[in-house]
């Protein structure tokens, strides 16, 4: 039996989506991913989504589709998780390529449909920014979505969309997503989260990793992001629902502006038109802008210091976590050495570790 699951982001909604096909579906189920090769900056230096030939080691699957399995390698200079994703957990990964607009997003959908005859297709989004409207002020990246909704929508097949942690992206909030929002289909438990644990170490999803640890049971507050957006956890956090998707096409302009597009140039020019920006623009100036930014060296003492005053500001600030990805950029270190920070952390201050999250102590 085989299940079809789109990310409609890609990142962290691919990682979502595996713990999404263990959780409704079982183990027993073969499940194929089709997401994305955007990891934004964090993982990849070269703006906008990866295709085909910025790999090596592919596996065809249809004509326009290809699988990325654990032995693929990005070509430098771009890079990917998705090798990685497909090493360390059970579902195919399928490559959704985006340069050819809604028209080739649904020319890919349409070949792997015909292909798998899958028993369920599942399109996800992890915090609901697929269901925005694209005037709000606070939506950072409305293209990736609009364009696998837009091409889920044109597909002769049954597609159920999928709400994960309404409002854990930080795009629209709990309270502006709950009137789009129909049944609770699930609510993640600890268990669910377990299957995706190992990869929530090292991949920098933020929205996935708040995900997980609501799954978990931690609630508070949690600051993300360079620009230090906050989050609410709470009870609806680790729900999963259901969205008419008809109704979040009529809901969001600019998926429905893109519908017949077939260069990602194209859907980019809508993007700007109707919501002032794309995402692209925001990694393109934030490329040009880490150029010139040499990152500080990891001094365990340093950082320790600097960590302490990062804490007690965010504290008064009413946060009460955080994540590894955005103390990484407030100790102005890079994504490279993420790792060793987190390392330092839980080896200092173990207590501290709300997987994955980093836990922000009272005052003292």
């Amino acid at each position: 039996m085989k299940r079809l699951i789109v990310a409609a982001g890609g990142g962290g909604d691919a990682v979502a989506a595996a713990m999404l096909n263990t959780a409704l579906y079982g183990d027993e189920d073969q499940a194929v991913i089709l997401t994305y090769a955007w990891d934004r900056l964090l993982i990849d230096p070269v703006p906008g989504p990866r295709c085909a030939h910025d790999f090596a080691g592919l596996e065809t699957v249809t004509r326009s589709v290809r699988s990325v399995p654990a032995t693929a390698r990005p070509i430098a200079p771009a890079g990917s998780t998705l090798p990685r994703l497909a090493a360390e957990l059970p579902q195919t990964f399928a490559l959704l390529e985006p340069q050819h607009g809604v028209e080739g997003v649904t020319n890919q959908l349409e070949e792997l449909i015909a292909h798998l005859k899958p028993e369920s297709i599942d399109l996800l989004d992890v915090g609901g920014d697929i269901l925005a409207r694209g005037d709000e002020p606070t939506l950072k990246s409305p293209l990736a979505d609009a364009l696998t909704l837009a091409a889920c929508c044109r597909v002769d097949a049954l597609v159920r969309l999928l709400v994960a942690g309404p409002g854990l992206d930080g795009e629209l909030s709990a309270d502006d997503l709950r009137p789009l929002l129909g049944p609770v289909v699930h609510t993640f438990t600890a268990e669910d989260a377990a299957t995706i644990g190992s990869v929530l170490e090292w991949h920098p999803s933020e929205a996935t990793g708040m995900l997980a640890a609501t799954a978990r049971g931690v609630r508070g507050t949690c600051e993300v992001r360079d620009a230090g957006l906050l989050v609410p956890l709470t009870e609806a956090s680790p729900q999963l629902c259901e969205v008419d998707l008809d109704e979040a096409l009529s809901h969001n302009t600019l998926a429905r502006s893109i519908m017949t597009t077939t260069t990602l140039d194209e859907a980019e020019a809508h993007s700007h038109e109707i919501c002032g920006f794309s995402e692209i623009d925001y990694e393109r100036n934030k490329a040009t802008w880490l150029k010139d930014q040499p990152p500080a060296a990891l001094d365990t003492e340093v950082v320790l210091r600097q960590l302490d005053q990062f804490e007690s500001e965010a504290h008064a600030r009413g946060v009460t976590h955080t994540t590894f990805r955005h103390l990484t950029e407030v100790l102005n270190l890079n994504d490279s050495q993420r790792g060793d920070l987190r390392q330092l952390l839980l080896f200092r201050r173990p207590e501290q570790h709300a997987a994955p999250l980093w836990r922000i102590p009272d005052a003292t």
